[in-house]
């Protein structure tokens, strides 16, 4: 899908109802911009309002935003969601990532042994459809998680697979400085 056509087009903040563009400005005053990732949601207010209360509950977990971006680019990557990959990619380095830190994230692997448990684990994850064995999980807890961790990952590439899927669907336009969906070297 070409960014000039999306499959479902984004809903214009003007012609939403009321609480639907309440919902939009406060989207905006919180990033200072309104992705069409949230413009598309709004088609459903079922599924805006849905990601949003998963999303605010995730950014209070106990995972910190570097994370919380390390588990979405691994999970952007394993489903090859363009939109994701260009928008955590920028987020990622607002949440202290380098670019190294995001290469590795995107090849489910990290910087130290931490990163890379998270990251394959919330690979695992995606790829398996959540089906991980026991020497996986094992995996993750060696490397200092528990599983209050475990469950917040799932509940992220919950989160990231929903967003994920919804600009495949969609053919979301890429409002974000576009990556290459093929990771180099």
């Amino acid at each position: 899908m070409t960014a000039a056509s999306p499959r479902i087009a984004p809903l214009d903040p003007a012609s939403a109802d009321p609480a639907v563009a309440a919902t939009l400005a406060a989207v905006k005053a919180k990033l200072g911009v309104l992705p069409n990732l949230f413009r598309t949601f709004a088609r459903s207010p079922a599924a805006l309002d849905g990601y949003l209360a998963l999303s605010d509950a995730l950014a209070r977990g106990r995972l910190s935003a570097g994370q919380r971006e390390i588990v979405a680019l691994s999970v952007g990557q394993a489903n090859r969601c363009g939109y994701c990959l260009a928008a955590h990619t920028l987020i990622g380095k607002g949440a202290g990532l380098s670019e190294a830190d995001i290469h590795a994230a995107r090849t489910g692997t990290g910087a130290d042994p931490h990163d890379t448990a998270l990251a394959a684990f919330a690979r695992r994850l995606t790829e398996q459809r959540g089906v991980v064995g026991d020497d996986e999980l094992a995996a993750f807890r060696r490397a200092g998680f528990d599983d209050a961790n475990a469950l917040e990952v799932v509940a992220l590439v919950a989160l990231n697979t929903l967003t994920n899927y919804t600009n495949h669907l969609a053919g979301t336009a890429v409002d974000f400085p576009p990556v290459p969906l093929e990771i180099a070297g």
